[in-house]
């Protein structure tokens, strides 16, 4: 029995103390210098309380250890989102919009010109779109290497002739991502520690699935999206007010609970009834086959071929400097063809 007590107690005080390590390395400001000192004499402190632990104490190490985490609390929770950093310049500026009737107006469209993964000829744009005009959806899916992992983003398709298809539709993609300001680089583990704020991007096809496709060198895949034109609607105003609610209101970007996938669940959550939580939506790269299960793309395609013939990196890198990008990155796609097997 006092075995198990005692093994129940150093998983109490060694989590959290991991946990508060962490925590401290990403988060606490300042010199590096002054960070490896702060930890180490969270460690130390940590140490004794195991080393207590160890010669057969017991409340006064679990007495301790709660006092330590209370005081790294209190200043966790004093750790706030801001909306006026040092921005990186892709991200300098949220996405906002407005809704007048049937009229979209979207304020900070980024249309950039990207050079290389850090330079680029940097243009915003307000752009109107008629959302009785709103015609498709589209969902990308860009990997870079990590198993699971990969950025998930909308592309919402405007056609002013009914049936017009890719002829005269235009295209808006959506991201939510970090925002990071300029020394920064993007970590999946410093999303877990307050590392970064939420943003959500609108941006032109040539300057969001480029970036990718083309500068950065990841494997992207597109998926039509088989929503009705109520659904889509909604899912598009839902990110508009998402856009203005971080505007005004920052929030703190989280890799699990706060990313491009969750936020976008739960406005769809509560579009379509019946939408399951899934370790899909956390591993992103599987997320095709989660809309895939709940109907949401191309029937009568095998997943495997809806990947295949939606991988349109190759395709993106030949129509680099093509004006009419989003055109041809669709040649093939499934349910952007009557021929999607071609």
């Amino acid at each position: 029995m006092d075995d198990v007590l005692l093994v129940t107690l150093l998983i109490g005080i060694v989590v959290p103390a991991s946990w508060g390590a962490m925590a401290l390395a990403w988060r606490c400001k300042g010199q590096a210098m002054r960070r490896r000192l702060l930890v180490g004499t969270w460690l130390l402190a940590t140490a004794l309380w195991l080393g207590m632990l160890w010669v057969g104490a017991r409340l006064a190490p679990v007495a301790g250890m709660a006092l330590q985490m209370s005081i790294l609390l209190i200043w966790w929770r004093q750790l706030q989102p801001a909306a006026d950093l040092d921005w990186a310049p892709d991200v300098a500026h949220l996405a906002t919009g407005r809704v007048d009737g049937d009229r979209l107006t979207l304020d900070h469209v980024r249309c950039f010109g990207w050079r290389t993964r850090d330079e680029a000829d940097v243009a915003w744009e307000t752009r109107h779109y008629s959302l009785s005009q709103l015609s498709s959806l589209d969902m990308f899916v860009s990997g870079w290497g990590r198993p699971g992992i990969a950025h998930v983003l909308l592309s919402f398709g405007f056609s002013p002739r009914a049936g017009a298809e890719l002829d005269d539709t235009e295209f808006v993609a959506i991201s939510v991502e970090v925002r990071r300001e300029k020394h920064e680089r993007f970590s999946e583990l410093g999303g877990f520690f307050k590392q970064y704020e939420l943003a959500v991007i609108a941006a032109d096809e040539r300057d969001a699935v480029r970036l990718r496709s083309n500068v950065r060198g990841e494997k992207v895949t597109l998926y039509r999206v088989m929503l009705s034109a109520k659904d889509r609607r909604e899912l598009l105003v839902a990110l508009v007010d998402e856009a203005n609610d971080l505007d005004s209101t920052p929030r703190f970007y989280h890799t699990i609970t706060a990313n491009c996938s969750t936020i976008v669940f739960s406005m769809m959550r509560r579009i379509i009834e019946g939408l399951s939580v899934d370790h899909r939506l956390l591993l992103t790269a599987h997320l095709p086959e989660y809309v895939r299960d709940h109907g949401g793309l191309v029937p009568g395609v095998t997943l495997a071929e809806l990947k295949r013939h939606g991988d349109i990196t190759s395709r993106a890198q030949a129509a680099h400097s093509i004006d009419d990008f989003s055109r041809c990155i669709r040649r093939g796609v499934p349910g952007w063809t009557s021929r999607p097997h071609v």
